[in-house]
Order: structure tokens, then C-alpha cells, then sequence
């Protein structure tokens, strides 16, 4: 589809709850943050579950992991903070060595019972790499591959889980999927208003981003890529599964 036919995707206004699955503290920032701006600045709820804590997430600027879990998930509760998302939820998985065991899917499929959103954002497992320079972690393939399963067949479905049902957890029926990521995306969505906010939330990942006085450069050049791609100055891009009319 050319971008001249392209449009920015609005949700649903009969859409409240949103649920964001990553694997890590910052991969929302990184990459759906606009996005999550938009959404709260419209009056949907935002809901953040993080699979992992970012406990191996050392670099040039945090050399050692002791003590880094209360960091990170600090740092991750302020960005969420100025991205108005109020409610995080972590599942405490080792970072670095998630698989897409059925125990975490189980565990997905509680948080999506339990939130009941009308739309879940995750990423793409089926992306090995993006273009030659970036191998796409195996944690974020994992947690997609599990929070897809865990929305359909097991959200929905009374006999997958039934451990579920004592703990007053019954099906819950997801109406949209979000999958960033994408190398096939084929909705947009407009940060041009929310881009800066954006750039705030990922700097107060400090650990992981340092001083981050590149984090403008990166996050606007990414942002303008993908809404060249739609006809936008800046948009964040989405591969859309409508699971229910």
C-alpha cells in the first residue's frame, strides 16, 4: 500500500484497556512509547507487563548487575509515570534466558484475564534479525511467541488453564492485536505530539542509556521512518490482527 493510501490508525473509542507485554524494563520505551502516550492522553487505560526485570541489562554504563533489579523496575515505574501508564505489573522471569515454556505462558494468560484488555501490544516473533546490524534478542522472540499463544488459544478458552478458573479468572476474549515490530507493518500510528515524551520516558532508563543525548536523534529518525512509510512526520508502525468484530 503506498503511504498517499495509508492513514494514521485510531483505536476503537469503545477501546479502554491496553496491554503492553515485553520482555524488558525499557523495550516499551524503545519502541511503543508514542504510541502509549497517545493512548493515555486519549483516557485509555495503559497497562505495562514486563516479563523480566532487566536483571543481565549491564553496559558501558551499568558494568556490574548487583543491586540492578530495584533499579531497573524503579526507572521503568518513572517512565511509565510520564507516560501516564499508572499500572505495571513484573513477573519476576530471569532476564536473558526466557523460553516460550507453557509456565510462561500461563502466566501471560493470568495478567490478560486479570486486565481484560480490548487490545494487546506485543512484538514480532518471527524476527530473527532487522537489516544487518541489529540480531533481535531472544527474550523479546520469546515473549511474543507466549503472549500471542496466551492471547488466543488460551485467554479465551475455559479448558486451556483451568488452574485459572479457581483463582476467579474466567475466559477473557481480546479484541485487537498490536504486533510492533513488524517487517510487514500495515498500521501507523501518529506520535508527532507524543515523539518528546517519548524521548523523556526511554532517558529515565538511565542505567541502560546513560547521559542519553542520543536518544533524540535515534528515537526521531526511527520515528520519521516509519511515518514517511504512511504519510506521517512521525509515527510509530504496527502490524494489526482483529480478532473480533
Amino acid at each position: 500500500m503506498s503511504p498517499s493510501r495509508r492513514r494514521a490508525h485510531a483505536l476503537d473509542p469503545s477501546f479502554r484497556t491496553i496491554l503492553c507485554i515485553a520482555a524488558h524494563p525499557d523495550d516499551n520505551e524503545f519502541v511503543i512509547a508514542g504510541s502509549v502516550a497517545a493512548w493515555t492522553r486519549e483516557g485509555r487505560d495503559v497497562v505495562f507487563c514486563l516479563v523480566t526485570s532487566g536483571s543481565a541489562g549491564t553496559n558501558e554504563h551499568t558494568p556490574s548487575s548487583d543491586g540492578l533489579v530495584p533499579i531497573r523496575e524503579r526507572e521503568c515505574r518513572e517512565a511509565a509515570r510520564i507516560l501516564g501508564v499508572t499500572d505495571l505489573a513484573f513477573l519476576g522471569y530471569l532476564d536473558g534466558v526466557v523460553e516460550p515454556t507453557l509456565g510462561l505462558r500461563r502466566d501471560l494468560t493470568r495478567v490478560i484475564r486479570r486486565h481484560r484488555p480490548d487490545v494487546v501490544v506485543c512484538g514480532d516473533p518471527t524476527m530473527r534479525w532487522y537489516g544487518n546490524e541489529y540480531l533481535n534478542h531472544p527474550d523479546h522472540r520469546a515473549v511474543a511467541s507466549a503472549a500471542l499463544d496466551a492471547v488466543f488459544p488460551s485467554s479465551e478458552t475455559r479448558a486451556i488453564f483451568p488452574e485459572l478458573l479457581s483463582e476467579g479468572l474466567e475466559p477473557h476474549k481480546v479484541k485487537e492485536v498490536l504486533i510492533s515490530g513488524s517487517g510487514e507493518p500495515d498500521a501507523f500510528v501518529d506520535v508527532s505530539a507524543t515523539l518528546e515524551i517519548k524521548c523523556a520516558a526511554l532517558k529515565a532508563h538511565a542505567s541502560q542509556v546513560g547521559p542519553g543525548k542520543w536518544v533524540d536523534e535515534l528515537l526521531r529518525g526511527w520515528a520519521a521512518r516509519d511515518g514517511k512509510r504512511a504519510g506521517l512526520k512521525y509515527a510509530e508502525s504496527f502490524r494489526r490482527m482483529v480478532l473480533s468484530s
